[in-house]
Parts: structure tokens; sequence; C-alpha cells
């Protein structure tokens, strides 16, 4: 019998929403999603995903949610693309109050990475493995020999003076209006960057713009691997389904 798992993303523009097949890493029907509230409060947040979980069939067990923060034990300790009233709050026992069922919360790059390493593009690499996801900021996860170090957070990471996602998310690029080539210059200097720090075998570049990898990757430059997520945009949410079903098996 398949395990069907609601897994949910919540992002700075949306939040979106899918019923997956944990056992075969793919969602079941389509991916839905709904713009992201303003303000992005704990309330306004809990209430679209509750919105969207009532538009998808039931699954079995608990609820995956992955979310842009550091999360410990289901806490929020940090709010670099949310409202700043998350901080502290429990993200997992917000959502299990409002859907009647136990929540599995965790960093949107480190679910997103989880689908990776489990079904996609990571699949048996057991080497240094980051996980790169391109957005309103630069998600990351970081795996050594498939085993996840979860809430890197190194799209924090200082380059020009500044936040490395404010110099080279995807969200720059839409606001500065950079082709590929100058985008794809900044994301060079970051993956540079990285590579100095961390020696990664490989890196997986996800968000949405990766399903346009084809249109830049010749332009990418990096001693290490570089490939496009296979989920793309689906990966916060099956990685977020894959995390709850693990945790019901605990």
């Amino acid at each position: 019998m398949t395990c069907k798992i609601q897994g949910f993303d919540v992002g700075g523009s949306s939040v979106k929403a899918g019923l997956v097949d944990v056992d075969g890493g793919q969602l079941i029907g389509e991916l839905l999603s709904a713009p992201t509230p303003r303000p992005a409060t704990p309330a306004g947040v809990v209430e679209v995903i509750a919105g969207l979980s009532r538009r998808l069939p039931q699954g079995s067990g608990r609820v995956g949610v992955a979310f842009p923060s550091v999360v410990k034990k289901g806490i929020v300790r940090t709010a670099a693309n949310i409202d700043a009233s998350w901080i502290g709050a429990d993200g997992a026992e917000l959502v299990a109050d409002a859907l009647g069922q136990p929540a599995e919360f965790l960093n949107d790059a480190d679910a997103a990475g989880i689908a990776e390493m489990r079904w996609g593009a990571g699949r048996g690499e057991l080497g240094t493995v980051v996980m790169l996801t391109f957005g309103t900021g630069i998600g990351t996860a970081l795996f050594i020999e498939g085993q996840l170090l979860p809430n890197t957070e190194l799209g924090h990471m200082e380059l020009r003076g500044m936040d490395a996602e404010k110099w080279a998310s995807a969200h720059v690029k839409t606001a500065l209006n950079l082709d590929w080539t100058d985008w794809i210059a900044r994301v060079n200097e970051y993956l540079d960057r990285m590579h100095a720090l961390l020696w990664p075998d490989m890196f997986i570049l996800g968000g949405a713009v990766s399903e346009r990898f084809a249109d830049f990757a010749p332009l990418l430059r990096s001693e290490a691997r570089i490939c496009s997520a296979r989920f793309a945009g689906q990966a916060g949410v099956i990685g977020a389904a894959l995390a709850a079903a693990e945790a019901d098996s605990r």
C-alpha cells in the first residue's frame, strides 16, 4: 500500500503543497500554491497551509512543512525571509493544532536536499554534496556520505560585504533584470567561495530557476560537479513529506 503524506513548502512569495507518494518519491496529483501572506505572521501562514491542506486528499500519519528558517526541534530560530514574529514559535505545534494531525517542521533547503538525495540528482552519491536553492534567498543543505548537517544557512555567508543571497539569489536576478551571463557570474563567485570552504564533490542547483538549467548550465564554473535538481520547485514539498515519513517511522 502506497504511503501518502501531505507536504508543504513555505517560501518568501508562495506556499506550495502536494500529496506525496513517499515510497516512490513523487507527487500524486497536482502541485498547489497560494501567495505567502503579507505580513507572513504565524497565524497568516498557518491559515494558508490549512487552506491548502483542505484542497488536497488526506494523507496518512503526520504532515511535513519546509520552512525558510533555522528550525530546532520544531522551533523557529531565525527569520531572514519571513516575519520576525515567527522567532521562538513552535511551528510544528502550530501546524499540528490547525490541521489536527502531527507535523514535521524543518528548514526548507534541508527538505529540498532530502528529496534530491533520496530520489533525485544526489541519489547514491556518497561524497560531500551541497544542495543550493535559488529563490527569494539562497538556501543550502550539506550532506556528507548521505548524512544531513541541518540548518547550514550558507546563503548568509558574507560575499562582497553583504549576505551572499543579496548578491546572487534568483530574486536579485529578477530585481536587477540581470541576463543569464551577468547573474551566473555572481553565482560562480558564490560557488567558488563555497568550494574554498567545503570542497564539495557535487553542487545540486534547485529552486524554480533550475527549470531553466539548460539555458545557463554552459556558463557555470566550479571544480565540483554541478547538476540540476531533479525536482526543481517541487523539492521542498517532496522532501518535507519524506522527513515526515521518517519521523513517523522512528
